[in-house]
């Protein structure tokens, strides 16, 4: 019987039961480098079902049968993809399994921000009413620039389209766009948005897109949103940019380093709004993400035994 490791401590069960024959070996929530190198070493795994942690040449080293790596989920930034290529290993993603959850997500964080909800809960508990002194942000009219248009950035973009926001996108990758979206150059992202999202993988290429020079570019007051990656952004910079105004608010879901340590300079900082990277998180994309990454596996498997 083939083994498939698990790097977390579940599956959802319509998953498990695509699997059957196959032994499942759990990794636990917070699988470290060292952890994942143990498990491949004693279970030696056909292939590895990516939840936590990071997954590198190490660990695919130490599974001389690995044949498949597959992503729960739709960024495949923690695995090394040429370290994968060089091993033969295929690296596939449960692609759109959670764009429903994540696009929601960001929807929430926008509407957070421009309507300060968190900020009005805490004033109204602490038995303040404001009505005479606040205004909120009218998003209707208002345009959005996302950065991504794939299965979460076109979601996303009909949430604003209906808002009656203009939708301005940039994704040098993305073909056959609706016509509620218009394709732009990055600089015109900058440059016209009155709102920023973020829908795009991690890539060496765009680490630090959002840095203190295209932050400067944009609109003064500008709200970003971000579901996607940490990394995207700078977030020293997008700290300054909010303190100054230049970013009128933040909402995030994605961090540099996860989970977010005690002391992060964000914590306690007025304008963010945070949630701990659970843009994914949904009862149903926990289950269309599992049977989206047993489903990858399985076809792989197949296809290669087909062909050997």
């Amino acid at each position: 019987m083939s083994t498939i490791l698990v790097t977390g401590a579940d599956l959802a069960p319509q998953a498990i039961a695509l699997l059957e024959g196959h032994q499942i070996v759990y990794a636990g929530k917070t699988p470290t480098e060292d952890d994942l190198v143990a498990l491949c070493r004693a279970h030696d795994p056909v292939a590895i079902i990516v939840r936590y942690g990071k997954v590198g040449a190490a660990v695919m080293d130490a599974a001389p049968s690995l044949r498949v790596i597959s992503k729960h989920g739709s960024g495949t930034d923690t695995i090394d993809k040429a370290a994968a290529q060089a091993r033969g290993i295929e690296v596939v993603a449960a692609v759109g399994a959670n764009a429903a959850a994540v696009a929601e997500q960001a929807l929430a964080l926008l509407l957070a921000c421009a309507k300060s909800v968190v900020a009005l809960d805490a004033r109204m508990h602490a038995g303040h009413w404001d009505k005479a002194t606040h205004k909120s942000l009218e998003l209707g009219g208002r345009t959005i620039g996302l950065i991504g248009l794939g299965a979460i950035g076109l979601r996303f973009a009909r949430m604003a389209d209906a808002l009656g926001m203009r939708v301005i996108g940039f994704d040098p990758y993305a073909a056959n766009l609706p016509p509620h979206v218009t394709p732009v150059d990055l600089p015109a992202i900058w440059r016209e948005s009155d709102a920023i999202s973020l829908h795009c993988p991690l890539t060496e290429d765009n680490r630090g897109l959002v840095n203190a020079g295209t932050l400067a570019r944009c609109r003064r007051g500008v709200i970003l949103v971000n579901t996607a990656r940490g990394g995207l952004v700078d977030e020293a910079a997008l700290l300054a940019a909010v303190r100054s105004g230049q970013v009128g608010m933040a909402g995030l879901d994605s961090f540099a380093v996860e989970p977010m340590a005690a002391g992060h300079p964000f914590q306690g900082e007025k304008n963010f709004v945070l949630s701990p990277h659970i843009g994914g998180v949904t009862g149903d994309a926990y289950v269309n993400m599992g049977v989206g990454a047993a489903k990858n596996v399985l076809q792989v498997l197949a296809r290669q035994a087909a062909t050997n």
